[in-house]
């Protein structure tokens, strides 16, 4: 299934992350493709927050990886792959073991990790055109 969304302002960025959030309940790997600036992070915060994450979220572009609790159960690891050259250095982090696990996984520039992203990742395109974002949502 895909969902089309235009996002005028981002005041209206909160609507949409709660529309994305409410449709892939069911999903925790999300796999965010887009150029830089674009709204990524943005996006990553409002869905983290609308989850309920209390942290601080910010890029972990050069962390690689952020952890924030969401309940005393659950995690999101927020990935940020852009510095990352080859899919050894992504072995060498436990890239697959994040994935393997129940945790939410949000990971921007994943293009590096292609191969780790199956059926079960909601994929998320954005691309920005007239000052407006579109954001089409892949589940």
């Amino acid at each position: 299934m895909i969902e089309h969304f235009k996002v005028n302002n981002l005041k209206e960025l909160d609507l949409v992350a709660n529309k994305i959030i409410n449709l892939t309940k069911n999903h925790r790997k999300f796999a965010f493709f887009a150029e830089m600036g674009v709204g990524k992070t943005t996006l990553i915060k409002s869905m983290s927050n609308l989850l309920g994450v209390k942290d601080l979220v910010n890029s972990p572009t050069f962390s690689i990886v952020n952890e924030y609790l969401i309940n005393n159960k659950q995690k999101i690891y927020h990935f940020d792959l852009y510095r990352i050259k080859n899919e050894m250095e992504l072995l060498d982090i436990g890239y697959e073991d994040y994935l393997l696990g129940t945790n939410y996984c949000f990971i921007e520039w994943p293009e590096i990790g292609a191969k780790f992203i199956d059926e079960n990742f909601v994929t998320i395109h954005m691309r920005m055109l007239e000052n407006k974002r579109y954001i089409d949502v892949k589940f």
